[in-house]
């Protein structure tokens, strides 16, 4: 996929014979099939690269000549949508920002935009901090559905892993007046599940969702957004459920999507290098992002339609 995002590798350890599907979850779907695909990107549906292979790409058409519609549902922000929209080749909705940003690409319409308020999210911020110990601030701001969104707010510090425009600033300046859309935290001394453990045990869901996507730093949400919510406004355009869904991940902010798509009946797999919580939550592991899990997933399941 295009537009400049580097290899950054997001792996708990790929899981032995990663070149291949290692479990096809109930290995024959039986009666079920899948009325929707919805894939996390970066670390699953993309390689190391971060780019579509041709592999990956035949696949995903297959899924639309089949009827079967595609989400991509990712952590990257509207401000990364062109790169978004390379990899879904334009076609459906996407959900963005953990869900906090849902689009039509074709129809190039806004469905959902949340931001946290100021306030609340420096409120959540120091809660963190009186169990972290002092963090590290990047923001993405929030803004009206007919603006674009402009780089990151990062403080100076931060070692974000991309290198894509930014604001570099001190920590005072880092929050903006206005709402954001998430605020990204990271430690010089925990990594990034013990951070998420003790920000989960400290922030209430009612005042903010925390997660992350195991790129080495946590994520502060507004209260109620998750891949699980974002997805439920791409599957009510299509009038499809939860349980008719098909769905791929890798990290801790695909688990709410995972849970209410399993819940609800339908299938939820891991590719090989997913973090533990991952492979242990879903119904079956398919094979490393880097060799085609995905795809090879969705030939099996579409040989058997």
């Amino acid at each position: 996929m295009s537009g400049g995002r580097p290899k950054v590798l997001k792996s708990y350890g790929a899981l032995p014979d990663a070149d291949r599907v290692i479990d096809l979850g109930d290995s024959v779907l039986g009666s079920w099939r899948p009325k929707l695909i919805a894939t996390d990107l970066d670390g699953t549906l993309l390689d190391s690269a971060g780019e579509v292979s041709p592999r990956t790409r035949a696949a995903l058409e297959a899924c639309w000549d089949a009827g079967i519609p595609v989400v991509g549902v990712t952590g990257r922000g509207p401000r990364l949508l062109d790169s978004v929209r390379v990899a879904l080749d334009d076609r459906g909705i996407a959900v963005l920002a953990q869900g906090g940003f849902v689009v039509d690409l074709e129809r190039n319409e806004v469905l959902r935009t949340v931001g946290l308020p100021r306030e609340r999210a420096q409120a959540v911020i120091e809660r963190i901090e009186a169990v972290a110990g002092e963090l590290i601030v990047a923001v993405e701001d929030a803004a009206e559905q007919s603006e674009v969104f402009g780089p990151l707010r990062v403080q100076h510090g931060f070692d974000w892993p991309y290198p894509e425009p930014a604001h570099l600033l001190p920590r005072h300046e880092v929050l903006p007046t206005g709402a954001v859309l998430k605020v990204f935290l990271r430690s010089a001394t925990l990594g990034q599940d013990e951070l998420l453990a003790r920000a989960k045990s400290v922030v209430d869901p009612a005042d903010a969702e925390v997660t992350h996507a195991g790129l080495g730093f946590i994520e502060v949400l507004p209260p109620g957004i998750t891949k699980a919510t974002g997805l439920a406004v791409a599957l009510e355009r299509y009038g499809v459920g939860f349980g008719d869904v098909l769905t791929f991940g890798d990290m801790p902010n695909d688990l709410p999507m995972i849970a209410a798509v399993t819940q609800a009946g339908g299938r939820a797999i891991a590719v090989a290098n997913a973090h533990p919580a991952v492979r242990a939550a879903t119904t079956g592991v398919t094979s490393g992002h880097d060799a085609d899990g995905v795809a090879r997933y969705l030939e099996a399941v579409l040989a058997d339609v």
